[in-house]
Parts: C-alpha cells; sequence; structure tokens
C-alpha cells in the first residue's frame, strides 16, 4: 500500500523500479522490449507495493480481456442433464484456469439467442470461443469468422469448416468398431440407436455404422434416431423390436450413438425380458461413467474429449496470440473401444 493509504499506482511501481512509466507498463503487461534487469526491478517493486493492474486499463494496453467464451447453442435443460456436457465444462474450465484465463458460458438457441449471442461477441469482451455441439443449420463458423473473433470448434461444423480451426473424433471409423466387435460376437441383425440428423456426430456415427454393415455383407437397415437422451434410447429400442418382429424376424446387436441412450435400450430390452449380451448385445459412445454402471457394464467407445478440449484450448491461445490471422487447423482423434460385459 502507498504512504498516503491510497493503493499504489503505476507512477509509483516505476520510481520506485528506477524506470519510466511506459517501460514498468510494458513489463507488467507481459510485452517485449523490456531487459531482464528492467523487468525484475518492476516485478520487486510490484511486489513491494502491493500493485494491482487496473483491469480496465490494462485491457486497453494489451488489448486482451482475458476470457474464453464456451458457447453451446443448446437449451439449459439439456447441458445441466447430460453428462457430455458436464464433463466439457470442466474440462474447459480446468484448461483455461492452468493458463489463467477466465471462462465465459454463452448458452444460445436458434433464433433471438443466437442474434444477442452475436451482439455480445462483436463487443470483444472475450479473447476468443470455443464451441460445442452445434447443428446443421447454425452458422456459428460463418457469422465467427466473420467477426475475426479467434475460435475453435469441438467437432467438424456442417458449414463454413473450411473457414475455422476445429478439433474432432473420427466417428465413422468408431461406428465401425463397434460393427465390428458385435460381428465378432457372432452377432448378424445389428440395428443402430442413431442421434440427432442435425448434429454432425449423429450423422458420422449412422454412416460409419452402414458402412461397415454394408462392408461385411449385412443388412443396414434397422435404424432409429435418439437425442442423446436415456428415455430417448428407450423408446427408439421398443421401435427396432417392433419393427424387427413385424419383419418376421429378430435383432440380436444394437449400436447406441451414445452411452444415454444405450442405457435406454437396456432398459427397455430388460422390461421385455430379454437379456443382455445373451440375446441382444450392445455397444455405445462416450464411456463418461455411465458405462460402468449400466447392468452388465455397457462396452462403449472411448471419446476422447479430454485430449480434444486441450488441443482446442492450445488452438485458440495460439489463435489469439496471432491476432486471429493464422490459417484454420484441424486435429482428428480415434475414439478405442472399451469392452466390457455387453458384449
Amino acid at each position: 500500500m502507498a504512504e498516503n493509504g491510497q493503493a499504489p499506482t503505476l507512477d509509483e511501481v516505476a520510481r520506485l523500479a528506477g524506470v519510466s512509466k511506459a517501460t514498468a507498463s510494458r513489463a507488467i503487461n507481459g510485452r517485449s522490449k523490456v531487459s531482464a534487469k528492467a523487468q525484475a526491478a518492476v516485478d520487486d517493486a510490484v511486489r513491494s507495493l502491493g500493485y494491482t493492474p487496473n483491469a480496465a486499463a490494462r485491457s486497453l494496453v494489451t488489448r486482451r480481456t482475458g476470457s474464453v467464451a464456451l458457447i453451446v447453442p443448446e437449451s439449459d435443460e439439456r447441458i445441466f442433464a447430460d453428462p457430455f456436457f458436464a464433463r466439457m465444462l470442466h474440462l474447459v474450465a480446468r484448461a483455461l484456469r492452468e493458463r489463467d484465463l477466465q471462462l465465459v458460458l454463452l448458452i444460445a438457441q436458434p433464433g433471438d439467442d443466437e442474434d444477442r449471442l452475436l451482439h455480445y461477441l462483436r463487443g470483444r469482451y472475450v479473447d476468443g470461443a470455443i464451441v460445442v455441439s452445434h447443428h446443421r443449420d447454425d452458422r456459428l463458423a460463418e457469422h465467427l469468422s466473420d467477426l475475426g473473433l479467434p475460435c475453435v470448434f469441438i467437432g467438424r461444423p456442417w458449414i463454413g469448416a473450411e473457414r475455422v480451426s476445429y478439433v474432432d473424433s473420427d466417428n465413422l471409423d468408431a461406428a465401425a468398431q463397434a460393427v465390428r466387435a458385435l460381428v465378432a460376437a457372432g452377432r448378424r441383425r445389428i440395428a443402430t440407436i442413431a442421434g440427432p440428423s442435425d448434429m454432425r456426430a449423429g450423422h458420422d456415427r449412422l454412416e460409419g455404422w452402414r458402412r461397415e454393415l454394408t462392408k461385411v455383407g449385412l443388412d443396414a437397415d434397422l435404424v432409429a434416431y435418439g437425442d442423446f437422451t436415456e428415455d430417448s434410447g428407450a423408446e427408439a429400442c421398443a421401435a427396432l423390436l417392433d419393427r424387427a418382429e413385424g419383419d418376421g424376424g429378430t435383432l440380436d446387436g444394437i449400436f447406441a450413438a451414445s452411452d444415454l441412450m444405450a442405457q435406454g435400450a437396456m432398459r427397455e430390452l430388460a422390461s421385455r425380458g430379454l437379456r443382455v449380451p445373451e440375446d441382444v448385445a450392445i455397444v455405445g459412445y462416450d464411456d463418461l461413467g455411465v458405462a460402468e454402471r449400466t447392468h452388465p457394464p455397457l462396452t462403449t467407445l472411448h471419446n476422447p474429449i479430454g485430449q480434444m478440449v486441450t488441443e482446442a484450448v492450445r488452438l485458440l491461445t495460439e489463435s489469439v496470440d496471432e491476432g486471429g490471422k493464422g490459417s484454420p487447423r484441424r486435429v482428428i482423434f480415434v475414439p478405442e473401444l472399451v469392452v466390457r460385459g455387453s458384449v
């Protein structure tokens, strides 16, 4: 604290360090053209005086806010009910905290919410954005690119993917792994509970399932859609069982595009007296804790969201440092099959 009882000023820091006010400002704000001797003197003066930079003034100097937006274009009900989003939020917050950055959570549904979101982002209240769970009709990649705001998508966008950086998991390969595991277990009538068709993950996991079944010469006609929730998985499973019976046959394997939907399917199977895996084997997708708690434990694809978040934050901070001028970058991770009791 300064001798007059007031908060210490930048002038006092400069005077104690024996440098100019401009040099003290550059040293405090981490800018270049400061000698090691001057930097050490300013650091000592800051500690001695207990100086805290004015955040608003510092932002004007550095053109940084120290904040990053996590944009989730979903309803708040879904965000707080789905373990995928809870895990994602935790990992992003931790990765940003390790870089001394503040997380700003922005929840935006299509329409007016998206307009308000873009208005906020135009104000440059954040240095960049990470976008999760986007849909076919949203144009966030184009909008953020037009704004010149550094951004990274977790999951490949439908529109404007060539204009932004993104990290993704290889959903096509993951679905193929699921089919191969079911075929290796002797299953020949393999259905899928697909995710929403307007989401890239839902579309790609369905396409990977279809391609692999066709490749091994099996029918790919038993498809039902869910929305990644447990109840939708149960409803989709009921529809698949009814359809198979109506065709005069049955099904003996299911690939569910999320563990929650797989859990719902297992509930429906149990209600009909069908055993897992004796009657119907099941593979899920995510491996975020649900799979270990089902009965039997669920064979699933491990979604590498920890690696994706780490890489997304790295790409974003690099883009911020480059002033958003760098070329878009893409990193793809391959999920691994975790074998448990449901196959």
